[in-house]
Protein backbone atom coordinates (compact mmCIF):
# COMPACT_ATOMS: atom_id res chain seq x y z
CA UNK A 1 0.00 0.00 0.00
CA UNK A 2 0.97 3.27 -0.47
CA UNK A 3 0.74 6.40 2.29
CA UNK A 4 0.39 9.15 -0.20
CA UNK A 5 3.12 11.53 -1.77
CA UNK A 6 5.78 13.81 -0.85
CA UNK A 7 6.91 16.80 -3.08
CA UNK A 8 10.75 17.51 -2.70
CA UNK A 9 10.74 20.02 -5.69
CA UNK A 10 12.85 22.62 -3.77
CA UNK A 11 16.48 21.34 -4.59
CA UNK A 12 19.91 22.39 -5.33
CA UNK A 13 22.02 20.24 -6.93
CA UNK A 14 19.25 17.16 -7.14
CA UNK A 15 19.73 17.34 -3.25
CA UNK A 16 16.53 18.22 -1.48
CA UNK A 17 16.32 21.45 0.35
CA UNK A 18 12.24 21.68 1.15
CA UNK A 19 9.59 18.64 1.59
CA UNK A 20 6.20 19.09 1.71
CA UNK A 21 3.32 16.93 1.69
CA UNK A 22 0.80 16.52 0.25
CA UNK A 23 2.00 17.60 -3.62
CA UNK A 24 -0.39 21.03 -4.12
CA UNK A 25 0.91 21.44 -7.79
CA UNK A 26 -0.24 17.61 -9.46
CA UNK A 27 -3.81 16.60 -10.08
CA UNK A 28 -5.45 13.84 -8.59
CA UNK A 29 -5.30 12.07 -11.87
CA UNK A 30 -1.44 11.99 -11.91
CA UNK A 31 -1.43 11.24 -7.53
CA UNK A 32 -3.21 7.91 -8.30
CA UNK A 33 -0.86 6.84 -11.35
CA UNK A 34 1.72 7.42 -9.45
CA UNK A 35 0.12 5.52 -6.30
CA UNK A 36 -0.27 2.84 -8.96
CA UNK A 37 2.94 2.73 -10.73
CA UNK A 38 4.52 2.70 -7.38
CA UNK A 39 2.77 -0.26 -5.42
CA UNK A 40 3.32 -2.03 -8.95
CA UNK A 41 6.73 -1.91 -8.72
CA UNK A 42 7.35 -2.68 -5.05
CA UNK A 43 4.96 -5.84 -5.18
CA UNK A 44 6.56 -7.18 -8.28
CA UNK A 45 9.92 -6.81 -6.44
CA UNK A 46 8.28 -8.76 -3.55
CA UNK A 47 9.55 -5.78 -1.85
CA UNK A 48 9.01 -5.80 2.42
CA UNK A 49 8.86 -2.76 4.52
CA UNK A 50 8.88 1.01 4.10
CA UNK A 51 10.23 2.55 0.93
CA UNK A 52 9.97 5.48 -1.62
CA UNK A 53 9.48 5.35 -4.86
CA UNK A 54 10.51 8.42 -6.88
CA UNK A 55 9.34 9.90 -10.00
CA UNK A 56 9.76 12.99 -11.99
CA UNK A 57 6.36 14.94 -13.38
CA UNK A 58 7.32 17.07 -16.56
CA UNK A 59 4.78 20.25 -17.33
CA UNK A 60 2.24 18.15 -19.32
CA UNK A 61 1.57 15.93 -15.97
CA UNK A 62 3.43 12.98 -17.22
CA UNK A 63 5.34 10.82 -14.65
CA UNK A 64 8.40 9.37 -15.01
CA UNK A 65 10.47 6.70 -12.64
CA UNK A 66 13.58 7.07 -11.28
CA UNK A 67 14.43 5.12 -8.45
CA UNK A 68 13.47 3.05 -5.68
CA UNK A 69 14.76 4.03 -2.08
CA UNK A 70 14.84 1.07 -0.42
CA UNK A 71 14.55 2.50 3.99
CA UNK A 72 13.00 5.22 6.09
CA UNK A 73 14.07 8.61 4.23
CA UNK A 74 15.11 12.26 6.31
CA UNK A 75 11.71 13.37 5.31
CA UNK A 76 9.86 10.63 6.60
CA UNK A 77 9.00 13.00 9.18
CA UNK A 78 6.41 14.73 6.30
CA UNK A 79 4.43 12.39 5.88
CA UNK A 80 4.16 10.65 9.26
CA UNK A 81 2.11 13.86 9.89
CA UNK A 82 -0.42 14.21 7.36
CA UNK A 83 -1.16 10.25 7.48
CA UNK A 84 -0.46 9.67 11.45
CA UNK A 85 1.38 6.65 11.40
CA UNK A 86 4.70 6.25 13.02
CA UNK A 87 6.74 4.67 10.19
CA UNK A 88 9.94 3.64 11.96
CA UNK A 89 7.76 1.55 14.39
CA UNK A 90 5.92 0.11 12.00
CA UNK A 91 8.90 -1.23 10.14
CA UNK A 92 10.02 -2.68 13.45
CA UNK A 93 6.86 -4.60 13.99
CA UNK A 94 7.36 -5.79 9.93
CA UNK A 95 10.32 -6.94 10.73
CA UNK A 96 9.10 -8.43 13.60
CA UNK A 97 7.05 -10.66 11.89
CA UNK A 98 3.61 -8.19 12.08
CA UNK A 99 1.44 -8.11 8.97
CA UNK A 100 -0.38 -4.98 7.79
CA UNK A 101 -3.53 -6.06 9.06
CA UNK A 102 -1.96 -6.48 11.73
CA UNK A 103 -0.99 -2.83 12.48
CA UNK A 104 -4.54 -1.78 11.63
CA UNK A 105 -3.56 -0.02 8.31
CA UNK A 106 -5.52 -0.89 4.75
CA UNK A 107 -5.51 1.27 2.11
CA UNK A 108 -8.97 2.94 2.34
CA UNK A 109 -8.21 3.78 5.59
CA UNK A 110 -5.04 5.94 5.23
CA UNK A 111 -5.46 9.98 4.13
CA UNK A 112 -4.30 13.01 4.48
CA UNK A 113 -4.76 15.49 7.01
CA UNK A 114 -3.83 19.00 7.15
CA UNK A 115 0.32 20.04 5.40
CA UNK A 116 3.33 19.63 6.44
CA UNK A 117 6.84 20.39 5.27
CA UNK A 118 10.51 19.96 6.56
CA UNK A 119 13.66 22.44 6.31
CA UNK A 120 16.92 21.17 7.07
CA UNK A 121 18.71 23.33 9.46
CA UNK A 122 22.62 22.45 8.24
CA UNK A 123 26.21 24.35 9.25
CA UNK A 124 26.59 25.66 5.57
CA UNK A 125 27.23 29.23 4.56
CA UNK A 126 25.00 30.09 1.50
CA UNK A 127 27.18 32.49 -0.07
CA UNK A 128 29.88 30.77 0.09
CA UNK A 129 28.46 27.82 -2.11
CA UNK A 130 26.92 26.64 0.98
CA UNK A 131 30.72 25.29 2.04
CA UNK A 132 30.48 23.84 5.62
CA UNK A 133 31.31 25.59 8.76
CA UNK A 134 32.84 24.39 11.84
CA UNK A 135 33.25 26.18 15.40
CA UNK A 136 31.50 25.92 19.22
CA UNK A 137 28.17 26.52 19.63
CA UNK A 138 28.03 29.67 21.41
CA UNK A 139 24.26 30.01 21.73
CA UNK A 140 21.56 27.32 20.71
CA UNK A 141 18.52 28.41 21.18
CA UNK A 142 15.47 26.52 19.59
CA UNK A 143 11.57 26.85 18.28
CA UNK A 144 9.05 24.89 19.61
CA UNK A 145 4.72 25.35 20.26
CA UNK A 146 1.69 23.93 18.17
CA UNK A 147 3.01 22.05 14.98
CA UNK A 148 6.47 22.16 15.34
CA UNK A 149 8.83 19.23 15.52
CA UNK A 150 12.36 18.61 15.97
CA UNK A 151 14.45 16.00 15.08
CA UNK A 152 18.02 17.04 16.67
CA UNK A 153 21.46 16.79 16.05
CA UNK A 154 24.62 17.96 17.39
CA UNK A 155 23.17 21.46 18.50
CA UNK A 156 23.09 21.99 21.61
CA UNK A 157 25.18 25.69 23.82
CA UNK A 158 28.28 24.34 23.75
CA UNK A 159 28.61 21.58 20.99
CA UNK A 160 32.03 21.60 19.15
CA UNK A 161 30.97 21.18 15.06
CA UNK A 162 33.50 19.45 13.35
CA UNK A 163 34.43 19.11 9.95
CA UNK A 164 34.23 15.14 9.77
CA UNK A 165 30.72 14.53 10.09
CA UNK A 166 27.56 15.53 8.15
CA UNK A 167 26.72 19.49 8.51
CA UNK A 168 22.72 18.34 9.48
CA UNK A 169 22.17 20.02 12.89
CA UNK A 170 18.49 19.61 13.02
CA UNK A 171 15.23 18.68 11.04
CA UNK A 172 12.17 21.14 11.54
CA UNK A 173 8.91 19.68 11.24
CA UNK A 174 5.82 21.62 10.57
CA UNK A 175 2.20 20.97 10.28
CA UNK A 176 -0.44 23.34 9.09
CA UNK A 177 -3.99 22.73 8.31
CA UNK A 178 -3.12 24.13 5.37
CA UNK A 179 -0.01 25.05 2.68
CA UNK A 180 -0.51 28.91 3.60
CA UNK A 181 -0.54 28.10 7.35
CA UNK A 182 1.97 25.85 7.13
CA UNK A 183 4.44 28.28 5.29
CA UNK A 184 3.51 30.91 8.09
CA UNK A 185 4.46 28.41 11.03
CA UNK A 186 7.76 27.59 9.35
CA UNK A 187 8.61 31.19 8.79
CA UNK A 188 7.84 31.69 12.66
CA UNK A 189 10.10 28.75 13.65
CA UNK A 190 13.13 29.74 11.38
CA UNK A 191 12.70 33.63 13.39
CA UNK A 192 12.98 32.26 16.58
CA UNK A 193 15.96 29.82 16.21
CA UNK A 194 19.28 31.54 17.99
CA UNK A 195 22.25 29.86 16.75
CA UNK A 196 25.77 31.70 17.81
CA UNK A 197 29.41 30.57 16.99
CA UNK A 198 29.09 29.06 13.85
CA UNK A 199 27.43 30.54 10.05
CA UNK A 200 23.85 28.31 9.12
CA UNK A 201 21.80 28.17 6.43
CA UNK A 202 18.59 29.28 7.96
CA UNK A 203 18.64 33.02 6.35
CA UNK A 204 18.86 31.21 2.77
CA UNK A 205 15.73 29.07 4.16
CA UNK A 206 13.89 32.06 5.02
CA UNK A 207 14.51 34.00 1.94
CA UNK A 208 13.13 30.68 0.47
CA UNK A 209 9.96 30.55 2.35
CA UNK A 210 9.47 33.80 1.91
CA UNK A 211 9.08 33.30 -2.18
CA UNK A 212 5.25 33.71 -3.79
CA UNK A 213 6.15 30.10 -5.45
CA UNK A 214 6.39 28.68 -2.27
CA UNK A 215 2.87 29.86 -1.01
CA UNK A 216 1.77 28.50 -4.52
CA UNK A 217 3.33 25.43 -4.82
CA UNK A 218 4.35 26.11 -8.18
CA UNK A 219 7.67 25.33 -7.47
CA UNK A 220 10.42 23.11 -9.82
CA UNK A 221 13.30 21.81 -9.34
CA UNK A 222 14.76 24.19 -10.71
CA UNK A 223 13.37 26.85 -8.35
CA UNK A 224 16.35 27.91 -6.52
CA UNK A 225 18.67 28.26 -9.93
CA UNK A 226 16.48 30.73 -11.65
CA UNK A 227 16.49 32.80 -8.26
CA UNK A 228 19.92 33.38 -7.30
CA UNK A 229 19.06 36.16 -4.75
CA UNK A 230 17.93 33.56 -2.29
CA UNK A 231 21.34 33.33 -1.50
CA UNK A 232 21.79 36.60 -0.56
CA UNK A 233 22.12 36.73 3.04
CA UNK A 234 19.76 38.40 5.63
CA UNK A 235 21.35 41.25 7.81
CA UNK A 236 21.96 39.35 11.38
CA UNK A 237 23.33 41.74 13.55
CA UNK A 238 23.36 39.57 16.53
CA UNK A 239 24.16 42.86 19.18
CA UNK A 240 23.27 41.23 22.21
CA UNK A 241 26.02 38.74 22.00
CA UNK A 242 28.41 40.73 20.36
CA UNK A 243 27.54 42.94 23.35
CA UNK A 244 28.13 40.69 25.59
CA UNK A 245 31.50 39.90 23.83
CA UNK A 246 32.80 43.29 24.32
CA UNK A 247 32.14 43.56 27.75
CA UNK A 248 33.38 40.17 28.71
CA UNK A 249 36.71 41.06 27.20
CA UNK A 250 36.75 44.66 28.68
CA UNK A 251 36.27 42.80 32.33
CA UNK A 252 39.40 40.61 31.45
CA UNK A 253 41.64 41.91 29.52
CA UNK A 254 41.04 46.10 29.89
CA UNK A 255 40.66 48.01 26.89
CA UNK A 256 42.78 48.44 23.85
CA UNK A 257 43.76 52.20 24.29
CA UNK A 258 46.08 52.22 27.53
CA UNK A 259 44.87 55.85 27.70
CA UNK A 260 40.82 54.26 29.17
CA UNK A 261 40.38 53.77 32.46
CA UNK A 262 39.12 50.27 33.70
CA UNK A 263 35.34 49.27 33.76
CA UNK A 264 34.95 48.83 37.70
CA UNK A 265 32.27 46.51 37.90
CA UNK A 266 29.99 46.43 41.15
CA UNK A 267 29.63 43.24 42.31
CA UNK A 268 26.40 42.33 44.30
CA UNK A 269 25.64 42.11 47.69
CA UNK A 270 25.30 38.26 49.22
CA UNK A 271 21.68 38.72 50.64
CA UNK A 272 21.28 38.16 54.39
CA UNK A 273 21.68 34.88 55.68
CA UNK A 274 19.10 34.69 59.30
CA UNK A 275 20.75 33.53 61.75
CA UNK A 276 20.10 30.02 62.81
CA UNK A 277 21.69 28.04 66.00
CA UNK A 278 23.42 25.27 63.96
CA UNK A 279 24.74 22.25 65.55
CA UNK A 280 25.64 18.96 63.78
CA UNK A 281 22.51 16.38 65.32
CA UNK A 282 19.99 18.33 64.97
CA UNK A 283 17.50 18.96 67.87
CA UNK A 284 18.28 15.41 69.88
CA UNK A 285 14.66 14.56 69.61
CA UNK A 286 13.69 11.06 68.74
CA UNK A 287 13.58 10.98 64.79
CA UNK A 288 13.45 8.27 62.13
CA UNK A 289 17.33 8.17 61.70
CA UNK A 290 17.38 6.72 65.56
CA UNK A 291 14.95 4.32 64.92
CA UNK A 292 16.49 3.06 61.31
CA UNK A 293 19.64 3.13 63.96
CA UNK A 294 18.25 1.41 66.24
CA UNK A 295 15.43 -1.02 64.60
CA UNK A 296 17.04 -1.28 61.26
CA UNK A 297 14.97 -0.86 57.64
CA UNK A 298 12.08 -3.14 58.70
CA UNK A 299 10.95 -1.17 62.09
CA UNK A 300 12.06 1.89 59.75
CA UNK A 301 9.15 0.85 57.76
CA UNK A 302 6.90 0.08 60.13
CA UNK A 303 7.10 3.84 61.98
CA UNK A 304 7.03 5.19 58.36
CA UNK A 305 3.47 3.91 57.77
CA UNK A 306 2.56 4.57 61.13
CA UNK A 307 3.35 7.83 61.38
CA UNK A 308 0.58 10.32 61.48
CA UNK A 309 1.06 13.62 58.51
CA UNK A 310 3.22 14.69 56.34
CA UNK A 311 6.75 13.10 55.56
CA UNK A 312 9.11 15.23 53.48
CA UNK A 313 12.24 14.35 51.49
CA UNK A 314 14.16 17.49 50.61
CA UNK A 315 16.11 16.39 47.01
CA UNK A 316 18.31 19.91 47.14
CA UNK A 317 21.33 17.66 47.41
CA UNK A 318 20.92 15.75 44.73
CA UNK A 319 18.27 17.07 42.53
CA UNK A 320 18.57 20.39 42.30
CA UNK A 321 22.20 19.99 43.03
CA UNK A 322 21.47 17.99 39.27
CA UNK A 323 19.22 20.04 37.29
CA UNK A 324 19.63 23.79 38.90
CA UNK A 325 23.45 24.22 39.40
CA UNK A 326 24.67 21.70 36.73
CA UNK A 327 26.05 19.24 39.16
CA UNK A 328 29.07 21.43 39.89
CA UNK A 329 28.62 21.43 43.59
CA UNK A 330 32.00 20.64 45.38
CA UNK A 331 32.08 18.69 48.17
CA UNK A 332 33.19 21.72 50.06
CA UNK A 333 30.43 23.45 48.69
CA UNK A 334 28.04 21.28 50.06
CA UNK A 335 30.05 20.59 53.46
CA UNK A 336 29.13 24.25 54.24
CA UNK A 337 25.80 24.67 54.52
CA UNK A 338 25.54 20.89 56.29
CA UNK A 339 25.32 22.19 59.72
CA UNK A 340 22.76 24.30 58.71
CA UNK A 341 20.83 21.35 57.13
CA UNK A 342 21.02 18.73 59.61
CA UNK A 343 18.98 21.47 61.90
CA UNK A 344 16.85 22.46 58.94
CA UNK A 345 15.57 19.01 58.05
CA UNK A 346 16.11 17.21 61.54
CA UNK A 347 12.31 15.78 61.38
CA UNK A 348 12.40 14.99 57.28
CA UNK A 349 11.85 11.54 56.10
CA UNK A 350 15.16 11.60 54.64
CA UNK A 351 17.75 13.98 52.37
CA UNK A 352 18.52 12.53 48.84
CA UNK A 353 22.54 13.65 48.65
CA UNK A 354 23.74 11.06 46.31
CA UNK A 355 23.61 8.87 43.35
CA UNK A 356 22.26 9.73 39.67
CA UNK A 357 24.69 12.06 37.60
CA UNK A 358 26.11 13.62 41.00
CA UNK A 359 27.78 10.36 41.74
CA UNK A 360 30.38 10.21 38.45
CA UNK A 361 29.78 13.99 37.80
CA UNK A 362 32.14 14.38 41.19
CA UNK A 363 34.71 12.02 39.49
CA UNK A 364 34.73 12.99 35.95
CA UNK A 365 34.88 16.39 36.18
CA UNK A 366 35.41 17.22 40.02
CA UNK A 367 37.96 15.04 40.60
CA UNK A 368 36.65 13.87 43.66
CA UNK A 369 35.91 10.80 45.26
CA UNK A 370 32.49 10.18 45.60
CA UNK A 371 32.78 7.88 48.66
CA UNK A 372 34.67 10.82 50.51
CA UNK A 373 31.76 12.57 50.08
CA UNK A 374 29.23 10.84 51.15
CA UNK A 375 31.54 10.45 54.37
CA UNK A 376 32.22 13.75 55.19
CA UNK A 377 28.63 14.61 54.71
CA UNK A 378 27.35 11.95 56.86
CA UNK A 379 29.53 13.06 59.24
CA UNK A 380 28.27 16.49 58.86
CA UNK A 381 24.72 15.24 59.35
CA UNK A 382 23.96 12.83 61.61
CA UNK A 383 20.74 13.22 62.15
CA UNK A 384 18.56 12.78 59.09
CA UNK A 385 18.23 9.31 56.82
CA UNK A 386 20.23 9.88 53.68
CA UNK A 387 18.50 9.05 50.42
CA UNK A 388 19.94 8.13 46.85
CA UNK A 389 19.00 7.23 43.68
CA UNK A 390 19.55 4.03 42.08
CA UNK A 391 19.02 2.77 38.99
CA UNK A 392 17.89 -0.76 39.62
CA UNK A 393 20.78 -2.89 37.55
CA UNK A 394 22.85 0.54 36.11
CA UNK A 395 23.66 1.77 40.08
CA UNK A 396 24.42 4.81 39.62
CA UNK A 397 25.74 4.23 35.84
CA UNK A 398 24.34 4.35 32.63
CA UNK A 399 24.76 0.49 31.43
CA UNK A 400 23.77 -2.67 33.51
CA UNK A 401 26.50 -4.44 35.36
CA UNK A 402 27.48 -8.03 36.68
CA UNK A 403 24.66 -8.56 39.73
CA UNK A 404 28.05 -8.73 41.75
CA UNK A 405 28.83 -5.18 41.20
CA UNK A 406 25.63 -4.12 41.94
CA UNK A 407 25.49 -5.87 45.14
CA UNK A 408 29.16 -4.57 46.22
CA UNK A 409 28.26 -1.09 45.34
CA UNK A 410 25.05 -1.29 47.60
CA UNK A 411 27.04 -2.89 50.34
CA UNK A 412 29.83 -0.19 50.45
CA UNK A 413 27.05 2.46 50.19
CA UNK A 414 25.29 1.66 53.52
CA UNK A 415 28.78 1.40 54.92
CA UNK A 416 29.87 4.75 53.60
CA UNK A 417 26.54 6.16 55.55
CA UNK A 418 23.45 5.97 52.76
CA UNK A 419 20.16 4.86 54.43
CA UNK A 420 17.67 4.61 51.88
CA UNK A 421 17.85 3.90 48.08
CA UNK A 422 15.20 4.96 45.49
CA UNK A 423 15.13 2.05 43.44
CA UNK A 424 13.60 2.76 39.66
CA UNK A 425 14.20 1.34 36.08
CA UNK A 426 13.29 3.41 33.12
CA UNK A 427 11.67 0.94 31.08
CA UNK A 428 10.07 -0.61 34.56
CA UNK A 429 12.01 -3.46 33.64
CA UNK A 430 11.07 -6.14 36.28
CA UNK A 431 14.16 -7.81 36.50
CA UNK A 432 16.02 -4.66 37.01
CA UNK A 433 14.28 -3.74 39.73
CA UNK A 434 14.11 -6.53 41.42
CA UNK A 435 18.25 -6.77 41.51
CA UNK A 436 18.21 -3.37 42.94
CA UNK A 437 15.91 -4.32 45.44
CA UNK A 438 17.71 -7.11 46.25
CA UNK A 439 21.05 -5.67 46.54
CA UNK A 440 19.49 -2.90 48.70
CA UNK A 441 17.60 -5.38 51.07
CA UNK A 442 20.97 -8.02 50.57
CA UNK A 443 22.84 -4.59 52.25
CA UNK A 444 20.99 -3.83 54.96
CA UNK A 445 19.46 -0.73 53.49
CA UNK A 446 15.87 0.64 53.09
CA UNK A 447 13.72 0.05 50.05
CA UNK A 448 11.77 2.79 48.55
CA UNK A 449 10.57 0.96 45.03
CA UNK A 450 9.75 3.83 42.38
CA UNK A 451 7.72 3.20 38.92
CA UNK A 452 7.56 5.29 35.89
CA UNK A 453 4.42 5.64 33.98
CA UNK A 454 5.34 6.53 30.11
CA UNK A 455 1.87 5.96 28.65
CA UNK A 456 -2.18 6.05 29.34
CA UNK A 457 -3.60 2.61 28.92
CA UNK A 458 -7.29 4.39 29.16
CA UNK A 459 -6.79 6.25 25.87
CA UNK A 460 -8.88 4.08 23.50
CA UNK A 461 -6.95 5.13 21.02
CA UNK A 462 -3.92 2.76 22.10
CA UNK A 463 -3.26 -0.11 19.86
CA UNK A 464 -3.82 -3.39 21.53
CA UNK A 465 -0.22 -4.22 21.15
CA UNK A 466 0.72 -1.36 23.45
CA UNK A 467 -2.34 -2.46 25.90
CA UNK A 468 -1.14 -5.86 26.34
CA UNK A 469 2.38 -4.22 27.03
CA UNK A 470 1.15 -2.36 30.00
CA UNK A 471 -1.02 -4.99 31.08
CA UNK A 472 2.07 -7.18 31.07
CA UNK A 473 4.01 -5.33 32.66
CA UNK A 474 1.24 -4.19 35.82
CA UNK A 475 1.18 -8.34 36.49
CA UNK A 476 4.96 -7.96 36.63
CA UNK A 477 4.57 -5.21 38.62
CA UNK A 478 2.07 -6.86 41.12
CA UNK A 479 4.40 -9.79 41.56
CA UNK A 480 6.95 -7.71 42.63
CA UNK A 481 5.10 -5.51 44.89
CA UNK A 482 4.51 -9.26 46.34
CA UNK A 483 8.32 -9.57 46.66
CA UNK A 484 8.81 -6.43 48.50
CA UNK A 485 6.16 -7.30 51.08
CA UNK A 486 7.66 -10.43 51.66
CA UNK A 487 10.90 -8.78 52.66
CA UNK A 488 8.47 -7.31 55.33
CA UNK A 489 6.14 -9.78 55.65
CA UNK A 490 6.33 -9.81 59.60
CA UNK A 491 6.17 -6.44 60.14
CA UNK A 492 2.99 -5.53 57.91
CA UNK A 493 -0.27 -5.55 58.11
CA UNK A 494 -2.91 -7.88 56.22
CA UNK A 495 -3.36 -6.31 52.82
CA UNK A 496 -7.02 -6.88 53.33
CA UNK A 497 -7.13 -4.24 56.21
CA UNK A 498 -5.61 -1.60 53.75
CA UNK A 499 -7.56 0.91 51.71
CA UNK A 500 -7.32 1.20 47.74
Amino acid sequence: MHLHERDCSVQRRHQKVVEMAPSVGLSDEVKQAMYTDAVNITADANYLNAGTVEFLVDQQGRHFFIEVNPRVQVEHTVTEEVVGIDIVKSQFRIASGASLTDLGLTQDTIFTNGFAMQCRITTEDATRDFAPDTGTLMVYRSPGGKGVRLDGGPGYGGATIQPYYDSLLTKITVKGYDLENAVSIMKRSLAEFRIRGVTTNIPFLQNVMSHPDIRDGTVTTGFIGENPHLLIPRNDQNRAQRMMQYLGDLSVNGHADPGVAPINFRLPEPPAVPVIERTSTGSGLRNLKHVLNESGPEGFAKAVRQHDGLLLTDTTWRDAHQSLLATRCRTVDMLNIAPATATALDRAFSIECWGGATFDVAMRFLMECPWDRLEQLREEVPNVPFQMLLRGANAVGYTSYPDNVVHAFCEQSVKSGMDVFRVFDSLNYVENLRLGIDAVGGAGGVVEAGLCYTGDVSDPSRSKYDLDYYLGVTRELVDLNIHVLGMFQSHCPPLTSRRG
